[in-house]
């Protein structure tokens, strides 16, 4: 019985034997948290010395063996550099390499893996920053009765995390959304989900 068989259920079956040649090869604590909203995963060096990668255990399979790596990406360049910007060239080649041999159609659907490959090509800070990814990624969530933000029409209300908004128009990638008590503005990701709030007969 493999001593990581904990793991299996979070990933695609066939890329067992590939993750657990790197968690053989790198040797850190790999922990699954409960959902963090700002974010999928991290790693960190800790003071006795050892790694740490820790991974939500809300994200599917393709996610979280995404961030994974991306994750074992982040050791391999601490322990090659130490200190180099969190998502540069030298992370960048290190989650290319890495990433490489878990491209094929055995471990990703076809919905998944041709935009996969070329968000491969240059790898952003989190896989949410290419909405065509992030999307692709989603439809494999369990699903919810949520909205996108693009799909909140233009001065549309929406709630999110109890608080009530107003869709307004989009600055470059992001949406820029009014909170209705405060008036403050807030940047929402396009994939942000949230409840749309539908319109009374009485509305005018």
């Amino acid at each position: 019985m493999s001593e990581y068989k904990a793991i299996h259920k979070y990933i695609p079956q066939q890329s067992i034997k590939l993750v657990e040649g790197l968690l053989n090869r790198y040797q850190f604590y790999l922990i699954i948290k409960n959902e963090r909203k700002t974010k999928h995963g991290d790693f960190r060096p800790l003071p006795n010395g050892r790694m740490q990668i820790t991974i939500n255990n809300d994200v599917n399979r393709y996610r979280f063996l995404i961030t994974l790596i991306h994750e074992i990406a982040h050791l391999v360049t601490h322990k090659k550099y130490k200190r180099v910007k969190p998502h540069g060239i030298e992370w960048k080649i290190s989650f290319q390499h890495l990433m490489l041999p878990f491209l094929n159609l055995d471990i990703f659907p076809n919905d998944i893996l041709p935009i996969l490959a070329n968000y491969m090509r240059n790898p952003k800070a989190s896989t949410d920053s290419d909405i065509h990814l992030s999307l692709a990624l989603k439809q494999y969530d369990e699903k919810s009765n949520k909205n996108y933000i693009f799909e909140i029409p233009l001065n549309g209300k929406f709630i999110h995390d109890n608080r009530l908004f107003i869709r307004g128009k989009k600055r470059r990638i992001k949406y820029l959304c009014t909170e209705v008590k405060t008036k403050q503005q807030y940047l929402f990701h396009p994939t942000a989900e949230v409840n749309l709030v539908k319109k009374m007969i009485s509305d005018k």
